[in-house]
């Protein structure tokens, strides 16, 4: 028992949730750290915004994930700093010592040095934010439905959406559903042709990284459902009312949902230079170069080869993967193997009945790339629980568009329009 090692798993998301479940509990005792006591499953969160699913229900408590696995223990912090030569990292709740530490804490929004953008613009990166814009979205349709003067109306109604990677491209065609489908069975003071929501992507294609025929769909896709899509447009400022691009447009809106980037966060105590492009720099066998026994996995990990010369997605697949590996090397400690991606294939969804998946080069869109996706994403889910209400909603939304979740909860620290 004295001569178990201690591994510190910072993150609990798709990789070290994978970690931790998998050490030996004979050779491993396990600290899991995050700053909040759940699991989400962040690419349900644009269906949390656009009311589509209940925040619970893409949520899962680490301590009843954990609860029969007697050798991991969690606590609820933050990583503030690293000590790589003494072996312990400290905390928002004190110093920890580890044997080997696990840095798998995602990554934040990337504002590109725009920072000034955070005080008005709604982000996805967190079941919080998922609500928060929820909030935001129906208090605009509430207020539009009142709403005398016709320009402010108009400011409520215009939703712009920064960015055209499969967060961006799932939440407009949310909104382009709530727009062709909903509004006049629930909100009849509202013309749907006022309703305005408006994609705005730097490249010249959405989906980009996935191929040129899943952005091409995916753009009709959109254009059916009443979003208008805007390509090579970078924004330049947002004051809460004006959008400015950088080709000297501006739009008046009340709502911009930002998803146009991430980075991650460096810890304190790393070698700087193993910190590029917001990753850490790793190895083949996912440890961080510069430093001994410490290991990044996930959307902060960075590991170059001729096929990812910038590093592996930043999407579940390499971190789930990453994890199992490290796992099963740091249960074998003399057997160690380098870790090699398996490429699954890619997917996003649109809308009902409308998805684009790429398998092994092999491109499906349409119904059956829809209930393709829904299966997946079903199925990564944790609980049986949140299986089937999720199952559930799915199916009563398909049938009658209705939700009872379009429901308006303040929070005190909304965004208030001024």
């Amino acid at each position: 028992m004295d001569n178990k090692k201690r591994v510190v798993v910072v993150g609990g998301g798709f990789a070290g949730l994978n970690l931790i479940k998998r050490l030996s509990p004979e050779l491993y005792d396990v600290v899991l750290l995050d700053m909040n006591n759940f699991h989400a499953f962040p690419p349900l969160f644009y269906q949390v915004a656009s009311s589509g699913l209940e925040v619970a229900s893409v949520c899962f408590p680490f301590r009843e994930e954990i609860r029969r696995n007697k050798n991991i223990h969690y606590s609820m912090g933050k990583l503030l700093s690293v000590s790589p030569e003494e072996h312990y990292i400290t905390t928002t709740i004190g110093e920890i010592r580890y044997d080997y530490l696990v840095i798998a804490t995602g990554t934040v929004t990337n504002f590109f040095g725009n920072n000034a953008l955070k005080k008005h613009v709604y982000t996805l990166k967190s079941a919080t934010e998922a609500l928060e814009l929820r909030n935001r979205i129906l208090s605009c349709l509430e207020n539009a439905a009142t709403c005398v003067d016709e320009e402010i109306r108009r400011q409520y109604l215009t939703f712009v959406v920064v960015g055209g990677g499969a967060t961006g491209v799932e939440i407009a065609g949310a909104l382009g559903e709530m727009k062709k489908f909903i509004l006049k069975r629930e909100y009849p003071e509202i013309d749907k042709d006022d309703v305005k929501v408006i994609l705005a992507e730097g490249a010249g294609g959405v989906l980009a990284a996935m191929g040129k025929e899943e952005s091409e769909k995916s753009l009709v896709y959109l254009q059916q459902l009443g979003v208008t899509v805007r390509l090579n447009k970078l924004i330049t400022s947002y004051d809460g009312r004006t959008v400015k691009f950088n080709d000297g447009e501006q739009i008046e809106s009340r709502t911009v949902i930002w998803t146009a980037g991430v980075t991650g966060e460096y810890t304190p105590g790393i070698p700087e230079t193993s910190f590029v492009r917001g990753r850490y720099v790793t190895d083949e066998y996912n440890r961080i170069e510069g430093v001994e026994d410490i290991f990044a996995l996930g959307d902060i990990s960075m590991t170059v080869s001729d096929e990812y010369p910038r590093g592996l997605p930043q999407v579940a697949q390499p971190a789930i993967q990453q994890a199992k590996h490290l796992a099963a090397n740091l249960n074998s400690p003399d057997k160690w193997t380098p870790f090699k991606y398996k490429d699954k294939g890619s997917m996003a969804t649109i809308g009902r009945n409308k998805a684009v998946v790429n398998i092994k080069g092999v491109f499906l869109h349409g119904t059956i790339a829809w209930m393709m996706w829904m299966l997946v994403h079903l199925m990564s889910l944790l609980g049986m629980k949140n299986k089937i209400i999720v199952f559930i909603n799915w199916m009563w939304n398909y049938i009658s568009y209705s939700t009872s979740l379009r429901v308006f909860i303040r929070f005190p620290d909304d965004k208030e329009d001024e």
